[in-house]
């Protein structure tokens, strides 16, 4: 009896978990849109403009998405998610992923059951504060006031850090980072914490940029990326497997100007792959075999992507640092189209 129970429920599991692995594609594609948990607004990754027109950085990995799911780059709904509400939306199957900086953390993966299937941006905590303030290290805040986002990894970090330099600190608490860049200016705290591309990304809107600094001290791991549900199988391949399209099409030279010639021509047997002239990945995971040269032509690769959102010469001004490819010197490393 206890066998037969035992098995029941392992039977009923595999079923939900089966149920949910085909779930989300069969849903974006009956719906004809995908739904994307991004930030309420961060300049260079994800914010709307005055005619509610979203680009940035991790909009355009939604929109490489979408093109390959739906072969139209522009059928994606932006659903603006805090750091407090983005995992119960996605958990709740109120957004089909989450595309938002958000970090991939042992809790996040085993406690809120989610899958992080990719890391889009390696990125680390740090501060920023005003000149005039008069320090050059983090460790020089001893006694400071501290804006924070609730509900994110940066809380422990920040507790971790002051603990360990014997320093305290009075933590402000803010939603999202137009309440916290507020805030800041207003004088409410002294200093501002979160990832450190968050900071550049908040800095590069300030009147009086130049009057603030973003402290050397980068105080924590934050491999920030897209993310499903648990048990999400196939879907979770199709958004890993969109984004390393992109990877590969920088590593190859494959642009959104150049893939259609190049898919004509090119004798690179991994590039015909990943184009769908030979191989029938696409249909391997329920897509069309040129889903991916799709999603390389609606938002280029990934070299394209972020030097259009956040690269040197934008306002956010980011160098590639670890999110150089593999051959550059960076982490960016994607596994082979084959």
């Amino acid at each position: 009896m206890k066998k037969t129970v035992f098995f029941g429920a392992l039977a009923a599991s595999t079923l939900v978990a089966g149920l949910a692995g085909a779930g989300t594609l069969d849903d974006v594609k009956a719906r004809g849109e995908l739904i994307c948990g991004s930030n309420t607004g961060l300049t260079g990754f994800g914010a709307p403009d005055a005619s509610g027109n979203w680009t940035g950085f991790d909009v355009d990995l939604c929109r490489a998405i979408a093109a390959a799911v739906l072969g139209d780059p522009t059928k994606v709904k932006f659903l603006p998610t805090t750091g407090e509400t983005r995992f119960t939306a996605l958990q709740s199957g109120e957004v089909d992923v989450l595309v938002r900086n958000s970090t991939w953390s042992f809790s996040r993966d085993s406690e809120l059951a989610l899958d992080f299937v990719a890391v889009n941006y390696y990125d680390g905590q740090g501060f920023m504060v005003k000149k005039d303030l008069g320090v050059s290290s983090a460790k020089e805040l001893d006694g400071a006031t501290v804006c924070i986002q609730t509900g994110t990894t940066t809380e422990l970090n920040l507790a971790d850090f002051f603990k360990q330099n014997n320093i305290s600190y009075q933590p402000v608490t803010v939603a999202d980072d137009s309440e916290a860049q507020r805030q800041y200016l207003a004088g409410a705290c002294d200093a501002y914490t979160t990832d450190a591309s968050g900071l550049a990304a908040s800095r590069a809107t300030m009147p009086d940029a130049d009057t603030h600094i973003i402290l050397p001290e980068i105080i924590s791991k934050e491999p920030l990326g897209p993310a499903v549900r648990h048990g999400d199988n196939q879907w979770g391949d199709v958004v890993r497997w969109t984004f390393f399209a992109l990877l590969v099409a920088e590593e190859k030279g494959v642009t959104s100007a150049n893939v259609e010639e190049v898919a004509t021509s090119t004798t690179d047997e991994e590039v015909k792959r990943l184009l769908g002239v030979s191989g029938e990945m696409g249909a391997k995971m329920g897509l069309d075999n040129d889903a991916f040269k799709r999603a390389i032509a609606a938002v280029g690769n990934y070299g394209e992507v972020y030097a259009r959102n956040i690269g040197e010469g934008t306002t956010i001004n980011l160098a590639r640092g670890l999110n150089a490819l593999w051959t550059q010197g960076g982490l960016q490393y994607a596994p082979p189209f084959r």
